[in-house]
C-alpha cells in the first residue's frame, strides 16, 4: 500500500506539535502537507509580548526553521489561506485556486482576535494583538511615543500593555470586569496584580466600558460608555479570541462554539480531525498550550492507530505577567470550600489554596509560584492531602518533611 496523504491545516504550535507527535509515532506512514495562513512558519505565540516589549529579537519566537520540514520530506506551504474543503472529494481550495488532496486531514485553525463593534473601530491605528505582523504594525506605531489604549485585562491586554509600557509609552488598560485576569485570578490575587502594573506607570480602569474611538482618519482619542474621554494615537484591542470553525462549517462539519470533537479529537467527518483553539471537546474550549499539545499528542495516536483518549485537561495558568509570577489551576474560585490564605505584603506575595473532601482542588499563587507544578499534579491525581494539610501552603519541601 502507498502512504497515505496527511495534510494538516494550520502551522501554529497545535500544528506543529501535532507534527512531531506523529512523526515520532509513524515516520515513514504519511505524505505530509502543511499549510498556514502566515507567512512564517510556526513560532511560540507566548513569546510576543516579551517581543513587543524589546526584551528578545524576532528570531527568538521562531520553533522549528524551514529546512526542519524540508529535512523531513513534509511539505511547507506559508502565506496560502485555505478557503474550501471538500469532505466529499477530500481536497482543501487555497487561496491561490490550487487544491491539495488528502486521505486524512487535521484542522489545527487556531482562533481570531475579536474586535469590539464601537464606532471609530476601523480607524488607522486600532489594531489587535495575536500575531508577529501585529507585534510588528504596534511597534511601529509605539515609536510616536503617543499614549496608547489597550482595551480588554485579560492574559493578552495585560500582555500588550507591559510591552507598551516597557517602551516607554504611556499605557491605559480598561477592562469591563471589576477585576483583571477574572478567568485565572480571585478578587485577592487580581488586585495584587493590578497594584504590580500601576508600579509600572499603567493606569489601570475597571468595569469600565468601551464607548467609541474617535478621530478623523486615525485615532485621536477613546470615549468611555460614563463619558470619561482618554486622549491617545493608538488603541490595542485585546478582548478576546473565538475559535475559527469557518473552513469547517463551509465544509459541512458540525461546529457550535468550536469545530465539534470526540475523545480521539475527530470530527463528524471519520477521516478528518481538529486540534487546539479552534475545537469544541465536551462543550468546552482551550487557548493554553497545555491542553492544546495535550490535543496533539492524542491526535497523533489517532492517527496512527494507537490506543488515545482525550477527556479534557485541568486548566491550568502558568506565567510572568508584567514581570509577576502568577499562576492558577482548577477550582481557584473555591465558593463553599475550605480555603487556606498565606500572604506576604513585603514581597508582596500571596498564595490561595481551595481543598475538597481532604483534596486540592484548586490553587492561586502570585509572587511566588516555585510549588506551581506540585500543585497542580496534586489537583489532576486528586491525591489525599490530609496526611500534609498544615504544612500543604508551605510548599512541596515542607509538606514531604511533614
Amino acid at each position: 500500500m502507498g502512504r497515505e496523504r496527511l495534510v494538516v491545516v494550520g502551522n501554529g504550535m497545535a500544528g506543529l506539535k501535532f507534527l512531531e507527535e506523529v512523526l515520532e509515532l509513524a515516520p515513514d506512514r504519511f505524505d505530509i502537507t502543511v499549510m498556514g495562513a502566515e507567512p512564517e512558519p510556526a513560532y511560540n505565540r507566548v513569546l510576543l509580548s516579551s517581543l513587543l516589549a524589546g526584551e528578545i529579537a524576532a528570531a527568538d519566537v521562531a520553533m522549528q526553521p524551514r529546512s526542519w520540514y524540508r529535512e523531513r520530506g513534509i511539505v511547507l506551504r506559508t502565506g496560502l489561506a485555505a478557503v474550501r474543503l471538500d469532505c466529499a472529494r477530500r481536497d482543501i481550495g487555497l487561496a491561490d485556486d490550487s487544491a491539495v488532496a488528502f486521505d486524512r486531514l487535521v484542522l489545527a485553525t487556531g482562533s481570531q482576535p475579536i474586535r469590539l463593534d464601537v464606532p471609530g473601530r476601523h480607524l488607522r491605528g486600532v489594531m489587535v494583538f495575536r500575531t508577529l505582523a501585529d507585534v510588528a504594525a504596534i511597534d511601529a506605531a509605539a515609536r510616536a511615543q503617543t499614549p496608547a489604549v489597550v482595551i480588554g485585562g485579560g492574559l493578552l491586554g495585560i500582555e500588550a500593555a507591559h510591552g507598551l509600557a516597557r517602551r516607554g509609552v504611556p499605557v491605559t488598560l480598561i477592562h469591563l470586569m471589576d477585576r483583571l485576569m477574572e478567568r485565572q485570578l480571585d478578587a485577592e490575587g487580581a488586585r495584587l496584580l493590578e497594584a504590580a502594573l500601576e508600579a509600572k506607570g499603567i493606569q489601570v480602569l475597571l468595569q469600565a466600558q468601551t464607548g467609541a474611538i474617535h478621530g478623523d482618519t486615525a485615532v485621536e482619542s477613546v470615549t468611555l460608555a460614563d463619558g470619561r474621554r482618554i486622549p491617545c494615537g493608538l488603541v490595542v484591542m485585546a478582548v478576546g479570541v473565538r475559535p475559527d470553525t469557518a473552513l469547517a462549517a463551509a465544509g459541512g462539519l458540525e461546529t457550535k462554539r468550536g469545530i465539534v470533537v470526540d475523545d480521539r479529537l475527530q470530527t463528524s467527518v471519520p477521516h478528518i480531525h481538529a486540534i487546539g483553539e479552534c475545537i469544541e471537546h465536551r462543550g468546552g474550549c482551550y487557548g493554553l498550550v497545555e491542553p492544546v499539545y495535550e490535543q496533539a499528542r492524542i491526535a497523533a495516536a489517532a492517527i496512527a492507530g494507537r490506543p488515545a483518549s482525550y477527556s479534557g485537561s485541568i486548566l491550568a495558568t502558568n506565567l510572568k505577567v508584567s514581570g509577576v509570577p502568577v499562576f492558577s489551576a482548577g477550582d481557584f474560585e473555591g465558593s463553599g470550600a475550605e480555603a487556606i490564605v498565606v500572604r506576604d505584603h513585603g514581597t508582596p506575595s500571596y498564595r490561595k489554596l481551595v481543598l475538597r473532601a481532604g483534596r486540592l482542588a484548586g490553587v492561586v499563587l502570585v509572587g511566588d509560584t516555585d510549588d506551581a507544578l506540585w500543585y497542580a499534579q496534586l489537583i489532576r491525581s486528586g491525591a489525599p492531602i490530609t496526611a500534609f494539610h498544615e504544612a500543604l501552603a508551605f510548599g512541596q519541601a515542607f509538606a514531604e518533611a511533614a
